[in-house]
């Protein structure tokens, strides 16, 4: 079974501003980066978001108790128009008792399997991950 489709519907503010709403959320996007996350700032929190979330779901579904969980998403862009992400280097910090080896783990799953954010981008994007804990070893 299919999802159903994901609908963006976008209205023009002026400058380089639009409104856009997705099923009930809402947000500015701005090219300026000022009063909402540019489209490739919007880009880069929603794979930071994606992999996030599915780490917290993996290891919460592992029964791993969590104290918190924060991402750092660094992307570098070409310097030729479209400005593309060339490389992405994603931190996860996940505080709790989860093992480095399950936290390992988790973000394979979602790099590998679900994050469909990812799975949506070019996959010649060299993209590097990396947690704490580290994995030992």
């Amino acid at each position: 079974m299919s999802k159903p489709p994901t609908v963006a519907e976008l209205t023009w503010l002026g400058a380089l501003k639009f409104s856009a709403t997705v099923g009930t959320a809402s947000l500015t996007l701005d090219s300026a980066n000022v009063d909402g996350p540019s489209p490739v700032a919007a880009l880069a929190a929603a794979l930071a978001g994606c992999m996030s979330m599915d780490v917290v779901h993996i290891l919460t579904r592992g029964r791993h108790q969590l104290r918190a969980v924060s991402a750092r998403l660094v992307g570098d862009r070409a310097a030729e128009d479209p400005h593309r992400f060339t490389r992405i280097a994603l931190h996860i910090l996940v505080e709790g008792d989860a093992p480095p080896d399950a936290v390992v783990r988790a973000i394979e799953l979602s790099r590998e399997k679900y994050c469909s954010v990812w799975h949506s981008m070019r996959q010649d994007i060299e993209f590097i991950v990396t947690s704490e804990p580290p994995a030992e070893g």
